[in-house]
């Protein structure tokens, strides 16, 4: 029988969230991959006699195996051969620069403070950045064959090998990632219409979640695929018409679920009929068999279907008539120029970059000045620790630990049983999947499965076998501890952090989305755009206050305490949603002194917000017109000014 811990030795909340498990699919093609990419280098190195430059291209297949995150062939190339670069850079500058002493460290340093710069630009930049200095550590840190080209040969042909193995279906399943990307959308969509109208608010609150989520991987995925073309290729334009065409869709879900009675199920089928024909590429009329809509609701819902499914099955969609609705990406020489200007003028950039550069200035110092017993993992395990795009830094030094701790256990079997050689091939074998198979778990799993990877590889360039296990804990340890301490601890930003500013700058831009949302005239797709940003910037801001959780306190005590706002802002975007759709098809209009109203209220709510350490006292006593179509608007500000006055 189970029993509870003793208050005493119950963990903390901010613990128990780091621990736990993240919940996500095992990509099969990306566990193939790294078992061949990696293996493969270490057979044709041992074959040609020639281990060592096995083990560093198959060192190179692991920065490739990071970054095979993509499901579209065209983000492939991105993900991984754009970092490939970065780190053949990287790693050239540290050989060139190793067993120098003072040079090594301002070297490496330097390295870092431009990596850390570069990594703020965005998701391929942060990962770019992250190869340069992780590169340049290990190139700094291990003697690597010589002459200098060749490690930086070997490791780029080991990560470009992991990109032939992902773009080998190309020829055969091109534009198949994005149908099912958009596919996928529309059955989000149905699960969302299946507890719209039910008391299982969570459920759909969740679901809801998943919408959003869903439709900013799509939109990023069809447009940025458009950027590249530089042109409206039809399948493009197809892809993007059904995900604008999801729109009222999702706009008349908020309604119905306000209106508190279940929707009939065939609405939630015909919507999983539309995903199927979306997937399959099929332009066959769809018999959706729908009930006679007979409320405001119910017609915006059977409206909103039969327009998608019109756009689903129309054989043809004229380019010209497609938009964007978070806007088609720039060039791709404008967004560089765009990315360089900003890292440059960037406060947050030159911020990052100099804690970054202060806590592998340390570590290269222990590395290369002391006479003690140090290794590149110092400076390897702060280049890991120190991604705060990647989540907290605080959470990912504790993870970084524990699954260094769990990653030597299985180094110590390996290193112990494994005879050094061409057994080294099945251990890979082994290992390498671990990889893409862990790392949706959480930093912690992907700690544990790199670590052993990592440890055989460097058993073959240098030969020390399990004498490198206590040295590789003690250096992960020391550089977790730089990392929270010149990194974290001294920067008042870390544990000061009034986590309520981006949530204020929401709830700003919640009162402007009101007062468009019903406003005489304007442009729909204005409205369209600004609502798809704002469900874009509240889903950014969960990532991030769910971060700020992990952290102990008092910054994740007060993330705790702003939390259910978050939830309320993301209400009030519902209800504003819901009440336009009930005006469109039939609902009187608000008058515009309700409108100023509510959104005086909300501005009001955002400066309070903005200006607050702790939750602050506002006014929570609201009415308005009886039987109004912002009633339901109305309750849910009344909420969230409730929620941000103290208890």
């Amino acid at each position: 029988m189970s029993r509870e811990f003793p208050i005493g030795l119950t963990p903390p909340d901010w613990l128990v969230r780091n621990l736990q498990p993240q919940q996500a699919p095992v990509n099969r093609a990306a566990v193939a991959r790294a078992a061949v990419a990696m293996s493969l280098p270490l057979a044709v190195g041992l074959a040609a006699g020639r281990p060592a430059y096995g083990a560093l291209a198959s060192m190179g297949a692991l920065s490739g195996v990071i970054g095979d995150t993509a499901d579209a062939y065209r983000m492939r190339i991105l993900n991984i051969a754009v970092p490939q670069l970065f780190g053949a850079v990287g790693v050239t500058f540290g050989t060139l620069v190793y067993g120098r002493g003072w040079y090594a460290v301002v070297a490496v340093t330097g390295v870092a403070l431009l990596s850390g710069m570069v990594s703020t630009i965005g998701a391929v930049a942060s990962v770019s950045g992250l190869l340069l200095l992780l590169n340049c550590v290990v190139g700094a840190g291990l003697p690597l064959p010589h002459p200098w080209w060749l490690a930086p040969v070997l490791m780029t042909g080991g990560g470009l090998l992991v990109l032939l193995l992902a773009l080998l279906a190309w020829p055969l399943r091109s534009g198949i990632p994005e149908r099912a990307a958009v596919a996928a959308t529309y059955r989000t969509v149905a699960a969302l219409l299946g507890v719209a109208g039910t008391d299982r608010t969570e459920e759909y609150d969740e679901a809801r979640r998943a919408v959003t989520q869903s439709l900013n991987q799509s939109y990023d995925l069809i447009l940025g695929r458009r950027a590249r073309q530089h042109g409206r290729s039809p399948d493009g334009t197809r892809l993007l018409a059904q995900l604008n065409a999801i729109t009222p869709v999702v706009e008349a879900a908020p309604a119905a679920h306000l209106a508190a009675r279940p929707l009939p199920p065939q609405i939630s089928r015909a919507m999983h009929h539309l995903a199927d024909a979306v997937g399959a590429g099929r332009t066959d009329p769809i018999a959706l068999d729908l009930p006679l809509p007979t409320t405001e609701t119910a017609r915006a819902v059977d409206h909103a279907l039969r327009h998608a499914a019109e756009v689903v099955t129309a054989p043809d969609v004229d380019p010209r008539g497609i938009d964007d609705r978070l806007g088609r990406p720039a060039a791709l020489g404008i967004r560089t120029a765009r990315a360089a200007r900003s890292v440059v003028l960037s406060a947050n950039s030159w911020r990052y970059g100099l804690r970054l550069a202060l806590c592998i200035g340390i570590a290269q110092a222990l590395v290369s000045l002391v006479p003690v017993a140090r290794s590149y993992w110092v400076a390897l395990t702060i280049t890991f620790v120190m991604k705060p795009d990647f989540g907290s830094v605080f959470s990912r030094a504790l993870l970084r630990a524990l699954g260094t701790v769990a990653g030597l256990v299985i180094a110590a079997v390996v290193l112990a049983e494994v005879p050094l050689g061409r057994w080294d091939v099945p251990a890979m074998l082994v290992l390498a999947p671990l990889i893409p198979a862990l790392t949706p778990r959480g930093y912690g799993f992907q700690t544990a499965a790199i670590t052993p990877v990592i440890l055989l590889l460097s058993d073959i360039l240098n030969h020390q076998g399990t004498a490198l296990l206590l040295p590789r804990l003690a250096d992960s340890l020391l550089g977790c501890a730089i990392a929270l301490t010149a990194g974290y601890l001294l920067w008042p930003e870390s544990w000061h952090t009034r986590v309520g500013d981006r949530l204020a700058d929401a709830v700003a831009d919640t009162a402007a989305y009101v007062e468009a949302a019903f406003g005489t005239g304007g442009d729909p797709s204005v409205r369209a755009h600004m609502r798809r940003r704002l469900y874009r910037d509240l889903s950014v801001i969960r990532t991030e206050f769910q971060r700020a959780l992990t952290e102990p306190p008092p910054t994740g005590r007060r993330a705790a305490a702003w939390w259910p706002l978050v939830v309320a802002v993301e209400r009030i975007v519902d209800a504003t949603t819901a009440a336009r759709v009930r005006v469109r098809h039939g609902a009187p209009s608000p008058s515009a002194g309700e409108i100023a109203q509510l959104g005086l209220q909300l501005h009001e709510l955002s400066e309070g917000v903005r200006s607050a350490e702790t939750l602050i006292a506002v006014r929570t006593d609201l009415t308005g017109p009886a039987g109004s179509v912002l009633e339901p608007l109305r309750q849910e500000v009344a909420a969230a000014r409730s929620i941000a006055s103290p208890h």
